[in-house]
């Protein structure tokens, strides 16, 4: 949340100094600050999109405490039973049936590249490893939030929102997952309104 305060600051406040020195200099200086001027208000409408991320972040670890999970499988490829758009997965044990893997999906596309590079088919083995050990609060059966360890795994970095997809076309509903009114509960209270229970 401090770097989306920072960079939404940083964007506005840049925009306006330099304004405010090329209206003290000559004009050639205007087209030189050209390229801030047409780029800083699309990177301040982009950091702005960063807002409602953040606090649903925060909704979710309000809810559910973070698990440290080894080997969890992943990938790029489009999954079929999941509507929507969707920018890879990470499949999750159910906890009503731990056998039972579920996939949660990067919903948007904002700050993915880096999770991408690491999940690729063909990504060098040291970036591979960087994902090997996942951070994960949530509830598969609803949504969750993924983040990378730093450098000596004792905290989690690089957060992301993970949300589950499967469509109600496809016949499933939480019930079937073994989610419980309790759970549905704890899940709105993350930020997730089931349509189907």
């Amino acid at each position: 949340m401090a770097m989306n305060v920072i960079g939404l600051v940083g964007w506005a406040g840049g925009w306006v100094l330099l304004l405010g020195i090329s209206t003290y200099t000559p004009n050639w200086v205007v087209w030189v600050f050209m390229p801030y001027f047409i780029y800083g208000p699309y990177r301040f409408l982009t950091q702005l999109k960063y807002f409602p991320a953040a606090f649903l972040m925060l909704r979710i670890l309000r809810t559910y405490p973070w698990k440290v999970m080894q080997n969890v499988p992943h990938g790029l490829t489009k999954r079929s039973e999941v509507v929507s758009a969707q920018y890879g997965w990470f499949e999750f044990p159910n906890p009503a049936s731990v056998d039972q893997q579920l996939p949660l999906v990067f919903a948007q596309h904002l700050r993915t590249e880096w999770w991408s590079r690491r999940m690729a088919p063909r990504a060098k083995p040291h970036l591979k490893a960087e994902i090997e050990t996942v951070w994960f609060a949530g509830d598969p059966r609803f949504i969750g939030l993924v983040a990378a360890p730093t450098r000596r795994g004792t905290a989690p970095r690089r957060l992301h929102v993970v949300e589950q997809r499967v469509g109600a076309e496809s016949g499933w509903r939480f019930a079937d997952w073994g989610a419980t009114p309790e759970d549905i509960e704890r899940g709105r209270r993350a930020g997730v309104y089931p349509v189907h229970p």
